[in-house]
């Protein structure tokens, strides 16, 4: 069902379309009924609808003015507007706002079934659109380039299950990641070119481009270009871009053995240093290659890429220009070692911001997993080195959110030393839940205070700035800072209103405070509550008190009396 609002200030007209037309057969819902535009307006805050049926002609805002506001607020809507034979080459010009019907009145109500008819299609054929699977298949077709590019991404920053890894490989086509080979992630970096390097205008003479040697992302383009020509010639491997690094990912061409885990090795230095002959002959840079570790398993492709990376620090020792492997420069014979990867520290992060304490418990079950494994060969090292991980990532989410690690572990420096002096990865994983239970309860309990504050300020500034008439949410949200969205929202939530729903009742209080507390006009009470125009005082208060304003100061002070 679509959502509808009417909108008509003549009561019989509202009562007529509301009782004559079945609505729901039409596929609509009448969610609410306004008699004029600003009315409409405070409404449409409440439903955001999907069609508008106003009249033309009303008071204190009329169609077009209203059909200007939600076209402005609510651009998906669709309007249909009522209107009189005298008023439609008026109405016509409402074509900018590209209003989607007029009916003419008077209007039976087959006119305007035949006009919702027309709308209800519209609706369903955008909703089809968005929906449409050969659309989507030609969108997603194009887009499969970057998705690839993502999922290699993730292949290496991120520790993925086999069966994950199987299904995203076949969806990708991408066949060249098959079981019973070696694989081998290399990161490539350009090092900072010298003075020499550049002529006097400051660019690498064979660069092309005056902006070369200033565009850090066309260097890293022809970087890959250059890698991507030479591995694709030798059948290697792939190369692709991660976190704005050119990545070589080799795969052996044979089935599993230490020969081909020892050629893997030689090819991917052979590679690598032909790229960085060809990425200095042609585009007068230099470049220093990271390899990493050889495995024969795609989820340790992680393992491999942070080895890589580990392998290129090593040029602040060795000097860059050069291929630097991990194998000659750090032992690396022995088990992988336990690390937290991207997608973990992430989703753990996340968990401790907003999530709850069984998914807590789930990422914290998943983290603790290698080193509780039965047949895991992880040393009292790897403990140390995930448990710091583990905290960094808590105290970083404390700091981001505003909240205090604290607690009976006392401060962030403390939980970091006592983090590795546990006597068991079990004793270890109980500390972790425990004191992360506690973090996501006191972060909780900040955000609460801080909607709690924020609502308290929007409200002490609506009391303060009520009687302006030009006052709107988007006023409040640029004193507040933020967005009118997550206002809203926070709004709506701490008081079980609308913003505009608690402007309304504050003038309406303190109106009524007026009426009986002095011997003003009514028309000087709508001025002092916020209302350029007196009549929409007394409509808007009616509507809310039940009564005019004369009409109510005259009952209670005769009940006084």
């Amino acid at each position: 069902m679509y959502k509808l609002i009417l909108v008509d200030d003549e009561a019989d007209v509202r009562e007529g379309v509301l009782r004559e037309i079945d609505w729901e057969a039409q596929g609509f819902r009448v969610v609410d009924v306004a008699e004029n535009g600003r009315e409409a307006l405070e409404m449409a805050e409440r439903w955001s609808p999907d069609v508008v049926v106003t009249d033309i002609r009303m008071p204190f805002m009329d169609g077009l003015q209203l059909s200007e506001e939600i076209r402005r607020l609510y651009p998906a809507a669709k309007i249909i507007i009522l209107t009189g034979f005298d008023e439609f080459e008026y109405a016509r010009k409402a074509i900018h706002l590209h209003v989607e019907e007029f009916v003419l009145k008077p209007f039976s109500a087959d006119e305007l079934t035949q006009a919702l008819a027309k709308i209800k299609h519209r609706l369903d054929e955008e909703m089809a659109e968005r929906e449409n699977l050969d659309t989507l298949q030609e969108h997603y077709r194009r887009s499969l380039p970057l998705l690839r590019e993502l999922f290699l991404g993730t292949l290496v920053s991120r520790k993925l299950s086999e069966r994950e890894i199987r299904e995203k490989t076949a969806h990708y086509d991408l066949r060249i990641l098959e079981e019973d080979r070696h694989f081998c992630v290399s990161v490539l970096h350009l090092d900072a070119p010298s003075r020499s390097d550049h002529d006097q205008g400051g660019r690498p003479p064979a660069a092309g481009s005056p902006h070369f040697a200033d565009d850090e992302e066309l260097k890293r383009f022809a970087v890959r270009n250059i890698a991507e020509e030479i591995v694709n010639r030798q059948q290697a491997g792939l190369v692709f871009q991660h976190n704005e690094r050119v990545i070589l990912l080799t795969v052996s061409q044979q089935t599993d053995s230490q020969s081909d885990r020892n050629d893997i090795r030689s090819r991917t230095s052979a590679i690598l240093e032909e790229v960085c002959q060809n990425v200095d002959k042609y585009l007068k840079l230099t470049l220093t290659a990271g390899i990493g570790t050889v495995t024969s398993r795609l989820p340790d492709l992680m393992d491999s890429w942070a080895d890589a990376m580990t392998a290129l620090d090593y040029r602040l020792l060795l000097g860059g220009n050069r291929v630097i492997s991990i194998d000659d420069v750090e032992n690396r014979r022995g088990p992988a070692p336990v690390r937290l990867d991207d997608g973990q520290e992430q989703a753990f992060a996340r968990c401790l911001k907003v999530g709850t304490f069984r998914e807590m418990e789930g990422i914290v079950d998943e983290m603790f997993a290698p080193l509780l494994d039965a047949g895991s060969s992880s040393t009292f090292r790897d403990a140390q080195i995930l448990m710091l991980q583990i905290v960094t990532t808590m105290l970083k989410a404390a700091h981001e959110t505003d909240g205090e690690f604290g607690g009976p572990w006392g401060t962030g420096a403390a939980a970091l030393k006592d983090a590795t002096q546990f006597g068991s990865p079990q004793e270890a994983k109980i500390w972790v839940i425990r004191t992360c239970s506690e973090l996501m309860a006191r972060i909780a309990a900040d955000r609460q205070t801080a909607y709690h504050s924020l609502v308290e300020q929007a409200k002490a500034f609506t009391r303060e700035n009520f009687a302006d008439s030009g006052i709107t949410i988007s006023r409040v949200c640029a004193h507040l800072h933020i967005s009118a969205g997550y206002f809203s929202s926070i709004f709506k939530r701490e008081t079980k209103m609308t913003y505009m729903a608690y402007l309304l009742q504050t003038r309406m209080d303190t109106a009524k405070e007026l009426l009986l507390a002095s011997d003003l006009k009514t028309f000087e009470i709508a001025e002092k509550v916020g209302y350029a125009d007196p009549n929409y005082f007394s409509f808007s208060f009616k509507k809310q008190v039940g009564q005019s304003p004369k009409d109510y100061r005259s009952r209670a002070r005769g009940e006084a009396m």
